[in-house]
This record gives structure tokens, sequence and C-alpha cells, in this order.
């Protein structure tokens, strides 16, 4: 390839995502991506776990920014209809340091401060968390495939739940 296609390629590659993620989200275009929408902010990352695992399900929780249109893209086409369903899914912004939350260990800080705990750096994350507050399946960091991106959100729900269930005698 000489370098003028590869400048070409990569020029065609970034207006087609524009147009497919940009274009489709632009409150201009489509007043309904103007605002985000919204998942429940827990006060207490223990007790919200806690009654996940007592259902059978892990803690999934969006580790969102603000105007994130990544973010936004995972809660409306997958994490909004999968709490409908019954499936406890919160989220929690990685710049907020004003909402107090308690975190696993009982302590009381910020959003921000739990997230760096977990060396989260890349806003969507999304983690599946037992009631002691250990991750039960691998996270899922950005969006490498939207084609296939509810696959693998089904697979670590999965792979939560049967974490969840092995340990469920244990301890409830």
């Amino acid at each position: 390839m000489t370098p003028d296609f590869q400048r070409r390629h990569i020029s065609a590659s970034l207006a087609v995502f524009a147009l497919h993620f940009g274009a489709g989200m632009s409150s201009a275009l489509n007043p309904a991506w103007g605002m985000d929408s919204e998942l429940p902010i827990p006060n207490s990352l223990p007790a919200v776990a806690t009654v996940a695992a007592r259902q059978g399900d892990p803690l999934v929780l969006l580790i969102s920014l603000s105007g994130c249109p990544y973010c936004e893209l995972l809660r409306r086409n997958y994490l909004l209809s999968a709490r409908t369903n019954g499936l406890p899914v919160w989220q929690i912004n990685m710049h907020d340091k004003q909402r107090p939350l308690v975190a696993f260990d009982g302590s009381t800080s910020h959003a921000a401060e739990q997230i760096a705990r977990w060396k989260v750096r890349l806003a969507p994350t999304v983690l599946f968390l037992n009631a002691q507050g250990q991750e039960v399946a691998e996270r899922l960091v950005g969006i490498a495939s939207v084609d296939f991106y509810g696959a693998y959100l089904d697979e670590r729900i999965a792979m939560g739940r049967q974490a969840i269930k092995t340990t469920a005698g244990q301890r409830y």
C-alpha cells in the first residue's frame, strides 16, 4: 500500500465512522440524542450489589462520563433495556467528586475515588461485581465492536451469574 492510499483509506474510514456514530447521535439531526439518558446512581455499592447477588445477578456498573456518546450508546442500546428486564444496572460518573458513595470496604468517599481504586481509565467501562465488590466477569472497556457488543455483554452477565450461583450457598 502506498502512503497516499493508506491516507485516503483512513480518511474514508473515519468519515464512515463519523457518519455512523456522529450523525446518528447529533442533537441537531436527532433531538433525542441531545441529552444523556439516565441509569440510577447508587448511594451504597454494597447495598445494591447485595440485592443483585440475592436475585442471582452480578451488579452491572457502568462507569460513565457526562456527554460521552459511547456511554450514551451503551445506555440506550443495551443497559436501559437490561435494567427494564430486571438486571441490576447502575452507573457512576468518572469525575463525580460531589455525591457521597459508600464503598465496599464501608468507607464513604465519592465515585471518582472509587473508580481510581478500580483503575478504570476509560469510559465507558462496564464492571460485573459480586456482593463483596469483586469482579466476577471480565470488564468491558470501551466499545470495540458495536455489532458484537450485545453478545459480549450477554457473555459477561452469564459468567457473573455463574460466579454468583457458585458462591450463593456459601453466603446467602
